[in-house]
């Protein structure tokens, strides 16, 4: 007899508020289903389903790429594995391949803890603590990353949602699904990549197909770029806005901690791994942050990072 097996990204914890439903799943605990009155506001993935392309995965305790996967912190040097070997970087940090802890699960919310493997690459003893939140606003949810050790650790997050299009396409059609959209994201400055998508620069937006501080038709694609030098609101928090073909307005951000984001259209990415949306990633820190340090979290022996992150339909004034 064939043993009942639980699915491959682990228990699934679903949460419900109002018109708002949402599962997270055991497997870093990724979010894998938001729906807003039955409407996919994320891509959504099943639950044996191969996540290709980090959908709804938080990345911790670093997003985006590391070169080389090398980086020095306080004087030692240390070797993440390769996991992006066509570019021969670390990407996407360690959390997201990672079973986590159930610790509270209700009608409207769920909170799950990590506690960081002695990784010879990230030695740090850290317990992260993601709480997801339902409400009438929508989706909340806060990352807490706690030093449990006696050195300080380098730190930095985001999370991975692909907004859906609303369409459902399949490949290269998406492209043009996604021209249809728009995003106003208020970033006054775009940062340049090499060929590895490493930064080696930045540059204002004005004039380019970056700047998106009105919205903006995502029709001269490609993108997979960051943008940082955000204007907050006055109570710190800082979102951007994607409208989709059918009026759905969905809004991604967070609070004062979040210094950037990523936006990715998927343009000429394998047909299979091709996400029916755009990727709009609030992060505290862009790509190479170990290594640079430009907005890198220091955590002290004993503290904590707090990081609040929001995602919800925007009902327009």
């Amino acid at each position: 007899m064939t043993p009942h097996l639980p699915a491959r990204t682990g228990q699934q914890f679903t949460v419900v508020h109002g018109d708002y439903l949402a599962t997270v799943t055991e497997l870093g605990a990724t979010l894998r289903v938001l729906r807003h009155q039955g409407r996919d506001l994320i891509v959504s993935l099943e639950p044996d389903q191969v996540v290709n392309c980090c959908q709804g995965q938080l990345l911790v305790p670093f997003p985006n790429r590391i070169e080389a996967g090398r980086y020095t912190f306080e004087g030692i040097d240390y070797q993440l594995p390769v996991n992006e070997p066509d570019r021969g970087n670390a990407i996407h940090g360690l959390g997201r391949d990672q079973y986590w802890h159930l610790d509270m699960l209700g009608e409207d919310t769920v909170t799950l803890s990590w506690r960081v493997p002695p990784f010879e690459g990230y030695p740090f003893d850290l317990t992260v603590t993601a709480t997801y939140l339902l409400d009438d606003d929508g989706l909340h949810m806060t990352v807490t990353a706690h030093n449990n050790g006696t050195a300080a650790a380098p730190w930095a997050l985001a999370i991975h949602p692909w907004l859906a299009n609303g369409m459902d396409g399949y490949g290269d059609e998406i492209d043009a699904m996604n021209a249809q959209c728009s995003l106003q994201l208020p970033a006054r400055t775009h940062v340049q990549v090499n060929d590895n998508l490493i930064p080696v620069g930045t540059e204002p937006v004005d004039g380019t197909k970056y700047d998106f501080r009105t919205l903006r038709t995502l029709d001269e694609q490609p993108y997979d770029d960051a943008f940082t030098d955000l204007e907050h609101e006055s109570d710190g928090t800082v979102s951007a806005l994607f409208v989709r073909p059918d009026g759905l307005r969905v809004r991604v951000g967070g609070d004062a901690t979040v210094t950037s984001f990523q936006v990715c259209t998927g343009t000429g990415f394998p047909a299979p791994k091709h996400p029916s949306g755009v990727a709009v990633e609030p992060q505290t820190a862009y790509a190479n942050a170990f290594r640079s340090g430009d907005d890198l979290i220091v955590i002290a022996p004993g503290t904590e990072s707090v990081t609040q992150l929001f995602l919800s339909v925007d009902q327009e004034d």
